[in-house]
C-alpha cells in the first residue's frame, strides 16, 4: 500500500515524509490501539523511500547474532580468511529498520539497535495496553506520534473502499519526487539565528531534559521549510512539527495514549461504585451487608443448617481500579523451552536469547570465543603457519537463557463473604490488574471460581486478555465458601494441561478471604486443606500466590490465605502488597521509623501492625 492511499492519519504521514527528506530528523515511533493502522502506515514507507533504500524488518525473537552479524566459520575455516556474514543493521545500513511492537523486544536487543551508530531511519509502533517503553528510549526516537482508530463514519467507509481496491494501489512515484527535489533543496535553507533562540526558548519552557528535543526540532523544522518550498526556516515551520518532536519528551506511555483522538477516558472507581448501585437498586445499609458474610457456623458440614436468604442471593459486581502490578519473579528450573513469555528465566532449546556459557554438548549453536579459546594452545604442535587450525575436539557451544511466560490459573473466592463491603469490586480490581500483567508477559490464563458448594472452570486457558476481562465481569457472588473445591479443580486442571504440553510452567493464583466453611468429604475443612495442598505441593513446575482480600481491621481473623501460602510454599500477598509503588511506601515509612528518637521507637511499634 502506498503512503498516499492511507486513510487519515496526517500525522503520522508528515513524520514519515520529513524523515524521508532528512534521516537526521531522528525516526519516528507509532503508539497506539490495536487495528489503528500503525504497521501498514509504516510499511507504505517502503514504497517511499524508493529502490535504492532498503527496508528491513526486525522480528521480535532477533537475537545478537542476527543483529549485529556474525562470522560464517565454515567459510572461515575453508578459506582461511575471515568472512563475515552481515546482520540486520548491516542490511538496513542506509534504509529504514522497522520494529513492529518494540516494547515487546528484549531490552537487550533494543539497546544494542539504539547503541549502533548505523544510518538508517528507525520507524517503530507500539500498543501501550501490552507494555510500556522506558522514558530514556523513547527519547531516542526523534518524533513521537499518538494514534487512535478512525472514529468518523466517512472515513471508515473509506478504509473499506481502500482494502478492496488495494491491488489496484499504485506506488507514490509522483510523491517520492516531490521528496527527492525537497531532498535536493535541503542543504540550501538557511536557519536563522532568531530561530535558534525561539527552539530553545519552546524547550526550556516545556522543561525538555537533554538536547535531543532542541536538535531534532532543528533537522524537522528544516526539512518542513524544505518540503514547503521556502528559503529559511521561520516560526510556523516549527511550530508545525513541534507536536511530533516534543510530544513523548518527559512524558510516560499511559499519558500518551490518554491523549490518543478517540480513545474514552476510564470510568473511576466512585463512577463504578455509582453506576453499580443505580444498576442493582438502592444502597441497602452496611448492617444488612455484614449479614451476608458467611462466617461463623461449623467449620464441616455435619449440622445441616438451611442458610440465610441474604447468604444465597446472588450479587454481580463492578470492575474496581486497576494498578501497576508489583514485578512478580520465580526461580529457574533446569528445563530447556521453546514456549514465548517475558516473566521467569529458563534455558532455550532454540538458537534464541542470551548466551551464559559455553558447553560441550553438540547442540548446532557453536560459540565462536570459546571455540578459538579452545583451539589456541595447540596451534603450535598443530604446526600453524597463517589460518587457525581448529578441530573437532575443539568445538564449544552456546548455552543460551531467555525468559519465558507461565499458564496463570486464577482461583477465584466467588462465595457471599466476598460481597461484605463490597470487596469484591477491589479484589475484581486487583484480579484486572493481574491480567493485564500476564498480557504484556504473553501468558496464557485460566479462571476458576469457587462458590456454594462446587467449583467450576468459567475461562478455560486463554491467551484473549479480552475474553478474560469479560469473564471477570459476569462472576457473581453468592453462597459458601467451598476452598477446597477450588484447589482441587486446579489441580485437575494441571493434570490435564501437562499431559498435552510437559513443558508448561504454572503459576496459580488464589484469591479468597480465607472463610472456608464448606467440606467435600465430611470431614473438618482445615483437614481437607491440608491434603489438597499436600497434592498440590507435589506438582513439578508450579508456583503459587495467595492474595489475602480479608480484612484486617477486624478483631477476629482467620488468616487462612497465610496458611495456604505456607503449605504450598508459595507468595502470600494482601492486596494493597500487589502494588508496584507499596515496596516504596514501606521504605519511606523504614526511613521515617529511623530518623525517630529511641524514646519514641517503642510508642511507634505499639502503634504500627508488624506483618512476619
Amino acid at each position: 500500500m502506498s503512503l498516499s492511499s492511507v486513510v487519515g492519519q496526517d500525522e503520522a504521514k508528515l513524520a514519515l515524509i520529513l524523515n524521508a527528506i532528512d534521516s537526521r530528523c531522528g525516526g519516528v515511533i507509532f503508539i497506539g490501539e490495536k487495528g489503528s493502522g500503525k504497521t501498514v502506515l509504516a510499511r507504505s514507507f517502503s514504497g517511499l523511500a524508493g529502490e535504492d533504500r532498503p527496508f528491513v524488518e526486525l522480528p521480535l525473537n532477533a537475537t545478537e547474532d542476527a543483529l549485529l552479524g556474525s562470522i560464517d566459520l565454515e567459510e572461515t575455516l575453508a578459506t582461511g580468511t575471515p568472512v563475515r556474514q552481515p546482520g540486520l543493521l548491516g542490511r538496513a545500513d542506509g534504509g529504514v529498520l522497522y520494529i513492529d511492537d518494540v516494547n515487546l523486544l528484549s531490552p537487550e536487543i533494543l539497546a544494542l539497535i539504539m547503541k549502533e551508530q548505523t544510518d538508517c531511519i528507525l520507524i517503530a509502533s507500539m500498543n501501550p495496553e501490552e507494555g510500556a517503553l522506558s522514558a530514556h528510549l523513547l527519547d531516542r526516537f526523534g518524533m513521537c506520534v499518538s494514534m487512535g482508530a478512525l472514529k468518523k463514519r466517512p472515513d471508515r467507509i473509506a478504509v473499506m473502499k481502500q482494502a478492496m481496491d488495494l491491488p489496484a494501489t499504485g506506488p507514490d512515484s509522483d510523491l517520492r519526487d516531490e521528496l527527492r527535489n525537497a531532498g535536493l533543496r535541503l542543504e540550501g535553507v538557511c536557519v536563522p539565528p532568531e530561530i535558534l533562540d525561539y527552539i530553545a526558548r519552546l524547550c526550556t519552557e516545556r522543561f525538555i531534559a537533554g538536547h535531543r528535543g532542541d536538535i531534532h526540532l532543528l533537522y524537522a523544522a528544516r526539512a518542513y521549510a524544505a518540503l514547503s518550498r521556502a528559503e529559511a526556516v521561520d516560526m510556523t515551520h516549527v511550530d508545525a512539527v513541534a507536536p511530533l518532536v516534543l510530544a513523548h519528551r518527559g512524558k510516560c506511555i499511559r499519558e500518551l495514549d490518554e491523549e490518543a483522538p478517540g480513545q474514552e477516558r476510564e470510568h473511576s472507581y466512585e463512577e463504578e461504585k455509582d453506576h453499580q448501585d443505580r444498576l442493582h437498586g438502592k444502597k441497602q445499609p452496611e448492617a444488612q451487608q455484614e449479614g451476608g458474610e458467611d462466617s461463623g457456623g461449623p467449620e464441616n458440614n455435619e449440622v445441616h443448617r438451611p442458610p440465610p436468604a441474604s447468604a444465597t442471593a446472588e450479587e454481580i459486581f463492578g470492575v474496581g481500579a486497576d494498578f501497576k502490578v508489583k514485578r512478580l519473579t520465580f526461580r529457574k528450573d533446569r528445563m530447556n523451552r521453546a514456549v514465548p513469555g517475558r516473566r521467569t528465566k529458563t534455558g532455550s532449546c532454540k538458537k534464541r536469547g542470551r548466551n551464559i556459557k559455553s558447553i560441550l554438548r553438540d547442540n548446532k549453536d557453536i560459540a565462536v570465543d570459546a571455540t578459538i579459546r579452545a583451539a589456541a594452545p595447540f596451534q603450535r604442535l598443530r604446526g600453524r603457519k597463517e589460518m587457525l587450525l581448529i578441530r573437532i575436539e575443539d568445538l564449544r557451544y552456546k548455552q543460551r537463557e531467555k525468559r519465558m511466560g507461565h499458564l496463570v490459573i486464577f482461583v477465584v473466592d466467588g462465595s457471599g463473604s466476598m460481597g461484605v463491603r463490597r470487596r469484591m469490586i477491589e479484589t475484581k480490581g486487583a484480579i484486572q490488574s493481574l491480567l493485564m500483567d500476564c498480557y504484556q508477559k504473553r501468558e496464557m490464563v485460566s479462571m476458576i471460581v469457587f462458590r456454594k458448594d462446587r467449583a467450576e472452570i468459567v475461562l478455560p486457558p486463554t491467551a484473549s486478555i479480552e475474553l478474560a476481562s469479560k469473564r471477570l465481569k459476569e462472576i457473581p457472588v453468592g453462597g459458601k465458601t467451598p476452598l477446597t473445591a477450588g484447589l482441587l479443580e486446579a489441580f485437575n486442571l494441571i493434570k490435564h494441561v501437562r499431559i498435552k504440553s510437559a513443558e508448561t510452567r504454572f503459576l496459580v493464583v488464589v484469591i479468597t478471604d480465607g472463610r472456608a466453611n464448606h467440606s467435600l468429604s465430611g470431614a473438618p475443612v482445615h483437614e481437607e486443606i491440608k491434603k489438597v495442598t499436600g497434592l498440590m505441593r507435589s506438582l513439578p513446575a508450579t508456583d503459587y500466590l495467595i492474595v489475602d482480600t480479608e480484612d484486617k481491621t477486624k478483631i477476629i481473623r482467620t488468616d487462612l490465605a497465610r496458611e495456604i501460602a505456607s503449605a504450598l510454599k508459595g507468595d502470600y500477598f494482601e492486596m494493597d502488597h500487589l502494588k508496584a509503588d507499596y515496596l516504596a511506601g514501606v521504605v519511606r515509612e523504614k526511613k521515617a521509623l529511623i530518623s525517630f528518637p529511641l524514646a519514641h521507637l517503642a510508642a511507634h511499634r505499639s502503634s504500627t501492625s508488624w506483618i512476619a
